[in-house]
């Protein structure tokens, strides 16, 4: 049985509880079937000390983002998903309301995946560009 998207968002809030993606207060708002988007909140508690948004939240969000839609969009009945390598590009800096990272496949392989996650701000200026590899391992029995 397929999970409805309000199903999977649930399930996201319940499997976050007391990590790093609770601290950062990130959010599943959006998925489909190439597709996933997270927000976050830019508040002081991810802001570097000139006050804008740290570059480490930011890789945080879209590690975040390319990983859960790595789970979604992948076999994970019998593999588990890793990240391997990320990168960012920040182009612009934001001091509040929200950021958005939305990951695509840019390769959907066997055993490797790249995802392009885009972080963008509430009016849709492009923030950071960043590359995701996952590999997918087979689960032992």
């Amino acid at each position: 049985m397929q999970l409805t998207k309000e199903a999977i968002i649930e399930q996201f809030k319940t499997h976050t509880k007391n990590t790093l993606i609770e601290t950062l207060d990130i959010e599943l708002i959006d998925l489909g079937t190439d597709f996933l988007t997270l927000k976050m909140p830019v508040t002081p508690k991810v802001h570097q000390p000139d006050g804008v948004l740290h570059g480490g939240a930011t890789v945080a969000l879209a590690e975040t983002c390319g990983s859960f839609a790595a789970e979604l969009l992948l076999d994970t009945k019998n593999f588990f998903v890793r990240g391997i390598e990320i990168s960012a590009n920040h182009l612009k800096s934001v001091k509040d309301g929200f950021v958005y990272a939305k990951a695509t496949f840019i390769h959907k392989g066997r055993t490797t995946q790249l995802f392009e996650i885009k972080v963008t701000n509430d009016t849709d200026d492009l923030i950071s560009l960043c590359k995701l590899t996952t590999v997918s391992l087979p689960r032992t029995k």
